[in-house]
């Protein structure tokens, strides 16, 4: 397997080490003979791995071309989730306790290179953070009050580590590089009972009223204690054995921490975080598509240095998708060479990488469940009143912010459209997915995969009734019943 070490400026970087390749961000991100390896591995050293910074997207498409990456995304989300940081305070708080018992004043920083500090009587706490967070330079601050506290966690850049601690920190990289196996989150296990997470608030929320009683009516009927919680219930988490999550779910809200804390805590869960990652972000979604060789209409990753050559592979319309868009939110149709330059450049403020896809009008697209690599519902969604999208939230009305939706048996999905669906549902692992498909000229087109599909009392059950309760809560039955 060929290691890469990737950073932000590859010149700065006097690292020799054996067998491992050092090379840009930049390159890793835009040059295709990159994605071609089939068995890498991604040490990514980037100095910002802030939410759709270099450093994030690096891992992201990492992940989406089959590389080994470290640190992933999740262990980046995780790093800025306090709620996280807390869980991981209170789990380890004997070890910090004890590790730190005899410092004398009221604060503490640990510099952890590689999972080591330079005192070694700091090392059984240095790795443990670092199993924890896979970060390969991070900084934790403590305080004292009654007790020693973690202040912050930080992921700092190399050119953040004192003078006096570089040569310490080559001859960590030198051990860390030359193991055979890395440290590894754990894998999650599963328990007994289950929480449905909803949000009142949500403007687009994944499943009806009708809906989350029926999961209720249909769970109990199975076994299950059934209580709905709410995102101030993340303290009482650790009470359920698994979490159904019912929320829309994006990196930055309360649905990911809820994930992550169920993984941590170990719940059977539908949906895992890493499904929330991967199908959150288009980029991750494209260019694990377009590695797959699904059809998909032609789409670009769009950055600052290939902006301006876009149109020639899409043309116009072109749709644009910021990389973290969900219910049609953040997408934009562009139909002329100006509104195309007005919007990406808008967009590449927010995010370093966006999505462009050719427009391909049609009067409905294809939504097919899938549930543990099975397709267990069809519908097919029909376009708004008067719009080019599923969804328009602009609609003067309320009742034309959607177009009307029809369910189908499962036989009667055209063969090349479930194809598609079920090899797309594969590059995101095991769950509960939607993926939109459009039959353009005879061929099945994905459009994008989505994690957290809308289960909806009189849409997607219209065919199938309770069974599509049945399958969810069966899935999630057979992972606590498998542990």
């Amino acid at each position: 397997m060929e290691k890469f070490i990737v950073v932000d400026q590859p010149e700065t970087w006097n690292f020799e080490l054996k067998n491992v390749q050092i090379i840009s961000a930049q390159a890793y991100l835009t040059n295709p003979e990159y994605a071609k390896i089939k068995k890498a591995r991604i040490f990514n050293l980037c100095k910002d791995y802030s939410y759709q910074s270099r450093g994030y997207y690096v891992s992201l498409l990492a992940e989406a071309r089959g590389h080994l990456a470290i640190p992933t995304v999740t262990n980046l989300v995780d790093l800025r989730e306090p709620k996280l940081v807390k869980i991981v305070s209170e789990e380890f708080d004997d070890l910090i306790q004890k590790s730190l018992k005899n410092i004398k004043n009221q604060e503490f920083t640990l510099s952890i290179y590689f999972g080591q500090n330079v005192a070694q009587k700091y090392r059984e706490l240095s790795a443990m953070f670092h199993r924890h967070f896979q970060i390969p330079f991070l900084r934790v601050k403590f305080n004292y009050t009654t007790k020693w506290n973690i202040k912050s966690i930080k992921a700092i850049s190399e050119a953040e580590i004192p003078t006096e601690h570089k040569e310490n920190m080559r001859d960590f990289a030198g051990q860390y590089f030359s193991k055979k196996r890395y440290d590894t989150p754990r894998p999650a296990n599963a328990d007994y009972d289950l929480a449905i997470l909803v949000n009142p608030e949500d403007p687009a929320p994944p499943s009806n009223t009708k809906a989350i009683k029926k999961f209720i009516e249909v769970g109990e009927k199975m076994g299950f204690y059934v209580e709905v919680v709410f995102p101030k219930d993340l303290s009482r988490l650790s009470a359920f054995d698994a979490l159904f999550i019912r929320q829309s779910t994006e990196v930055n809200n309360d649905a990911y921490a809820f994930a992550r804390k169920a993984q941590q805590e170990e719940l059977a869960i539908i949906d895992y975080p890493e499904a929330i990652l991967k199908c959150c972000n288009k980029v991750f979604m494209a260019e694990a598509l377009q590695n797959a060789g699904i059809p998909t209409p032609k789409t670009v990753i769009v950055h600052k240095e290939n902006k301006n050559t876009v149109l020639e592979i899409t043309g116009l319309p072109v749709v644009l998708k910021s990389p973290d868009s969900t219910f049609s939110f953040g997408v934009k149709k562009a139909s002329t060479k100006k509104e195309y330059q007005d919007m990406v450049n808008a967009m590449l403020k927010k995010s370093d990488l966006v999505i462009a896809q050719e427009f391909l009008p049609s009067e409905y697209d294809w939504r097919i469940g899938v549930l543990d690599n099975k397709v267990f519902f069809a519908c097919r969604y029909y376009m708004a009143k008067d719009h080019w999208q599923i969804y328009n939230w602009d609609a003067a009305e309320k009742d034309n912010q959607d177009g009307n939706a029809d369910s189908l048996p499962i036989e009667d999905i055209p063969k090349k459209v479930k194809e598609a669906a079920l090899k797309s549902a594969r590059i995101m692992g095991k769950g509960l997915y939607g993926i939109d498909v459009k039959e353009i000229n005879g061929r099945a087109l994905v459009i994008e995969i989505n994690d957290n599909p809308n289960i909806d009392a009189g849409v997607e059950d219209a065919h199938y009734g309770d069974q599509v309760y049945v399958e969810i809560l069966g899935a999630l039955k057979s992972r606590l019943e498998k542990k």
